[in-house]
């Protein structure tokens, strides 16, 4: 039997080989019940991301565009095949895995799914919460997707990172509805919603998706940080 180190250090550089560009374990007692809805006696998660297109992102001006829409249905069709294929690995192994999907809300208007990939992310020490109210990952910003894989398979767990946003407020400023404040939980779910629904009901997109926060997070700024 392989020992927790072993395995998580095998199962993150599969990940990595599928796709993902970044993977991280966690263990889901510090992620609020509110946040993990899943049923189930599943101790840890593994989390990955695949990074944004940053050409398509730069298309974005004050809308989300048609291409963006396209590719960010695209980035969650993958990530959910990846999940698929994270479960499959450690159903190999005999143990339970529970596929969170990649972009599924419950709750609407909170922006809140079954489980918080952006939440499992930070415990597993990929990236902080910003100020956007989406993870912050120190070489990609917040221009990633993410989904996560519940298990019962005994994991080693990452570390929060010692890193927050600093001084960069591009986001507060890039934001049409007002909706990011200086301190990250003072992020306005209902503004931001409500601006979500504009964009659909003028169907410039197809779901309640914006971009323009992600836009302004962006690797290149962060690398000048």
């Amino acid at each position: 039997m392989k020992n927790s180190n072993n395995l998580t250090q095998e199962l993150i550089k599969y990940v990595l080989s599928q796709g993902a560009d970044l993977a991280g374990a966690a263990g889901t007692k510090t992620i609020s019940s509110e946040r993990n809805l899943v049923h189930g006696d599943f101790k840890y998660v593994i989390v990955a991301a695949i990074r944004l297109s940053e050409s398509v992102l730069a298309e974005i001006t004050d809308y989300p565009t048609k291409t963006y829409y396209h590719h960010y249905r695209t980035v969650n069709m993958a990530l959910d095949q990846l999940a698929l294929k994270i479960v499959r690995f450690l159903q190999a192994g005999g143990h339970k895995a529970f596929p969170v999907p990649a972009s599924q809300l419950v709750d609407w208007e909170k922006q809140r799914g079954i489980f918080s990939h952006k939440h499992a992310a930070v415990e597993a020490g990929l990236g902080w919460l910003g100020r956007n109210n989406l993870l912050v990952t120190p070489d990609c910003g917040s221009q990633i997707r993410l989904v996560s894989v519940l298990t019962d398979a005994e994991l080693d767990a990452g570390r929060p990172l010692d890193q927050d946003c600093g001084e960069c407020r591009d986001c507060i400023d890039a934001c049409p509805a007002s909706a990011i404040a200086d301190d990250p939980a003072f992020f306005d779910h209902e503004r931001c919603y409500s601006q979500l629904d504009t964009f659909v009901r003028k169907k410039l997109a197809g779901q309640h998706i914006c971009g323009i926060c992600v836009k302004a997070c962006s690797p290149s700024r962060r690398k000048k940080l």
